[in-house]
């Protein structure tokens, strides 16, 4: 299993595109390939795969904007799987469905509403290797996660519980290239003494890029939003019932 990551928006919206291939196959996903001119050229010149599906974490344009010019200009109208309100989308796996790629890569789809009610992240593990990884979109960003724009705190907690069920050593692959602000709103709430947290600012500050640096395992260690029963988040907040830190912390987060 490969995972190759194409920035988009570079500077102004720091958007992820991903390619996920099966290795043995050849076979891959192209997931959230927004902005086709930042992506074009490597599409159409450097990729050595075969796309065969345009999948979507959810609908929001810069997500899923390049759905419509990539099946008619570059591609032959592949199959859109996604949530039930992007463009062009051909199908929508339920919650938990396991849908293969290629030879050895299996992918759950796990329904994540709140950022949107349409979210979904993909958890993708190679049978042979054991690799293990998930999409994330904008439900959860390195040491963050999306505003509930469609939802609220209790849905944004249960989605996140979903992925923190998910193997430690499952490598995180969020929708933005958000880490260098969300450790100092970070830093705020958890402190100055979670190391886990002090060593990712030193990683942000010496690396443009930490999308697929760091896990689940990494994320329980120095993410707000996954500790809503850690004594600084609960001082920060000045509350105690989870639901109602977590709708606190990303009203802190909006406001910071």
């Amino acid at each position: 299993m490969h995972v190759k990551y194409l920035p988009m928006r570079w500077k102004c919206g720091d958007n992820y595109c991903y390619i996920l291939s099966d290795d043995k196959s050849n076979k891959s996903w192209i997931i959230d390939p927004a902005f086709p001119n930042d992506i074009e050229d490597y599409l159409t010149n450097e990729n050595k795969t075969d796309i065969t599906a345009i999948v979507n974490t959810h609908h929001h344009n810069d997500h899923s904007g390049g759905n419509k010019f990539l099946n008619s200009k570059l591609f032959n109208n592949l199959p859109v799987i996604a949530g039930k309100d992007s463009p062009c989308v051909s199908y929508t796996p339920s919650d938990g469905e396991v849908i293969q790629l290629g030879n050895n890569v299996e992918i759950t789809a796990i329904h994540t509403p709140c950022h949107t009610q349409d979210s979904i992240c993909y958890y993708a593990v190679d049978k042979e290797t054991g690799q293990k990884c998930v999409f994330t979109g904008d439900t959860l960003f390195t040491s963050g996660c999306g505003r509930f724009f469609e939802g609220n705190g209790k849905e944004m907690m249960d989605s996140l519980f979903k992925l923190m069920k998910l193997p430690d050593d499952t490598i995180v692959y969020p929708g933005h290239e958000y880490t260098a602000g969300n450790v100092k709103f970070s830093s705020s709430v958890l402190g100055k003494d979670n190391k886990a947290l002090n060593d990712l600012d030193k990683f942000c500050k010496s690396h443009e890029f930490t999308t697929g640096e760091f896990t689940i395992s990494d994320e329980k260690k120095f993410n707000p939003f996954m500790r809503l029963n850690d004594p600084e988040v609960l001082k920060s907040t000045g509350l105690e019932d989870p639901v109602q830190v977590m709708d606190k912390l990303r009203i802190m987060k909006n406001q910071f």
